[in-house]
């Protein structure tokens, strides 16, 4: 008997006929699922107590480890199938020739007004991000947060209050088949005009064994900046958000002992006459995952080649650092709720009178030069 079931026989049986299982982890799943899925691990569904008078249609990321699980549930009695593809088949039927452009500027402008918009307005004007002239490359990966600044600036521009230019810049690192085709057809069911130049940056850092994130980061950083000046652009724009911003400061205190921040904009060192801007600054994530799932809207989880099957299809992924962190904000905030705001407050409000060293540029200065005056 075929044991597998393709997106287009799934819709068209009865809803209390079946039972989805989603079996990629946990985080996988929040990112973004099939509807009416449950997530469980292909470990826990020996003990779940499945329905056995249901169809169980069992999918992971694309096809790829799902199959074998099928094979156990069916040698245990169970009436389960293979959802053909995965998630990733049934987003790029959801994709196909869609058309949101007018829905998800009008919930900018509208429900999502003062959480998204005015906030994005803020962090432009407060930190001078935006002049007259400028040239910014908005750099998209696919995810929910630089999509949505893609769209924000969009919006900016037309207040057009003054001149300046935007390229929407994709750089493919070496992406997925399955990853370009997300990223495409979401920019064009958004109206983002996307300009794509590619890389072969996840080859080149496939066999380093030490550090390759952070040497992945610094070349996809390099070859952005790179391709911005080629484009006459001054200004890169990366998708960092106030979450990102609290991360960041704890991870620097914790795990590299200390005080430094996430930064609102930064000229760059390399490349004279360019700067980073981040103009989702005070933009809280939990905002961006509502104005996401709001507009039914699903994004790549991670552009990284070596976690695009493992994080999506396994359960073994070791717990990162910034996760970590994560998950210790969210146990702060039970027992003070302000916890996120404090620790951005503190960056702002730091007093060289109670630090014991600080440095300016290359220049380190201590508490005895002038505690005896």
């Amino acid at each position: 008997m075929d044991k597998v079931i393709t997106v287009e026989q799934l819709s068209e049986l009865p809803q209390d006929s079946y039972l989805l299982i989603d079996i990629r982890d946990e985080y996988s799943f929040l990112y973004g699922h099939i509807d009416g899925a449950v997530n469980m691990s292909a470990e826990q569904l020996s003990d779940a107590g499945l329905p056995q008078d249901k169809k169980l249609i069992i999918y992971c990321k694309s096809g790829i480890i799902s199959p074998q699980t099928v094979d156990v549930l069916c040698e245990n009695g169970y009436d389960a199938y293979d959802l053909s593809g995965g998630y990733i088949e049934w987003l790029r039927i959801k994709l196909e020739n869609r058309e949101i452009t007018e829905r998800v500027e009008e919930s900018i402008r509208k429900k999502f007004r003062q959480t998204l918009w005015s906030k994005f307005a803020k962090a432009v004007t407060t930190y001078e991000l935006v002049k007259p002239n400028d040239k910014i490359a908005v750099c998209i990966s696919g995810g929910k947060d630089s999509m949505l600044m893609a769209k924000l600036f969009q919006e900016m521009k037309r207040h057009d209050k003054f001149p300046f230019e935007l390229v929407f810049l994709v750089m493919d690192p070496g992406y997925s088949p399955e990853n370009r085709m997300v990223i495409e057809k979401n920019a064009a069911s958004m109206s983002l005009p996307i300009t794509v130049f590619e890389t072969d940056i996840f080859q080149s850092v496939y066999n380093v064994n030490k550090n390759a994130c952070y040497l992945c980061a610094r070349m996809r950083r390099g070859h952005l900046y790179n391709k911005a000046k080629q484009l006459g652009c001054n200004k890169i724009a990366l998708g960092h958000h106030f979450d990102d911003v609290i991360e960041t400061t704890l991870m620097s205190m914790l795990y590299g002992g200390q005080v430094r921040t996430m930064m609102p904009k930064l000229h760059s060192e390399n490349f004279e006459g360019m700067e980073i801007i981040r103009p989702m600054y005070l933009i809280r994530e939990s905002e961006i995952i509502h104005w996401r799932d709001y507009n039914d809207l699903h994004f790549i989880q991670c552009a990284c080649r070596f976690t695009d099957t493992c994080t999506t299809c396994t359960d073994d992924r070791p717990v990162s650092k910034r996760q970590e962190i994560k998950q210790l904000i969210a146990q702060l905030k039970k027992v003070n709720p302000q916890v996120e705001m404090n620790i951005f407050r503190s960056v702002e409000n730091v007093d060289l009178n109670a630090v014991i060293k600080f440095k300016y540029k290359k220049d380190v200065h201590g508490f005895l030069e002038l505690y005896d005056n």
